[in-house]
């Protein structure tokens, strides 16, 4: 027989969101005494997924990857939401709260680079990748020399555009890197919300 789903979990489809929510989901399950079964996800493509040729601030800054999820968590259509915390707007929309929060993961940002091991053994000029103003910020604190270049996409996109190449270097939240398990990177730079996973659900 099949389970009827108890409740729904919005996300993001990104691998990096599936993975969180799913962290979300068993902890769920686990504290509520259900089959993991019995909660289903839906997947919602939000307005920064869609929006890759240009800087986020330019089309409206925070809210951009969870707008469509709030909405859907106001209608009904889900039960709650699993977010990355540097995803929320600093107010949340009325009706919507951070119901928890999953344990932090690594809170470092990560340096990716086909050119060098660090900031520093940069090449002179070499491009760095980043859609953050504050990552950008912290490059160019240490090498005004940097090319500041807009790199949007995923973690697996962004990764394979530093390890190619096509940038000279980025910068990655290291928390997303140890839950995607790919190959380690060189430390560095906190970010207050990086590593946070927060769940909101309705008032």
């Amino acid at each position: 027989m099949t389970s009827t789903a108890l409740f729904t979990l919005g996300t993001r489809g990104s691998p990096l969101a599936l993975i969180q929510a799913n962290e979300a989901r068993r902890r769920l399950a686990q504290t509520q005494g259900w089959e993991i079964e019995r909660i289903a996800f839906k997947v919602i493509r939000t307005t920064g997924d869609a929006i890759q040729d240009r800087p986020l601030a330019e089309a409206g800054g925070k809210g951009l990857f969870t707008r469509e999820i709030d909405a859907a968590l106001l209608a009904g259509a889900i039960d709650a939401a699993a977010h990355s915390a540097k995803d929320l707007p600093s107010i949340m929309p009325d009706g919507v709260v951070i119901a928890a929060y999953l344990p932090r993961e690594d809170v470092r940002d990560a340096l990716v680079s086909a050119l060098a091991d660090t900031i520093e053994g940069l090449p002179h000029g070499a491009t760095f990748g980043a859609a953050s103003l504050r990552r950008q910020a912290q490059a160019l604190r240490l090498r005004p020399d940097l090319k500041p270049v807009l790199l949007r996409g995923n973690v697996e996109t962004r990764l394979n555009k530093a390890e190619s190449g096509a940038v000279g270097a980025t910068l990655l939240a290291l928390a997303g890197l140890k839950r995607l398990g790919p190959r380690p990177a060189r430390a560095r730079s906190p970010s207050p919300r990086v590593g946070a996973t927060r769940p909101s659900s309705r008032r």
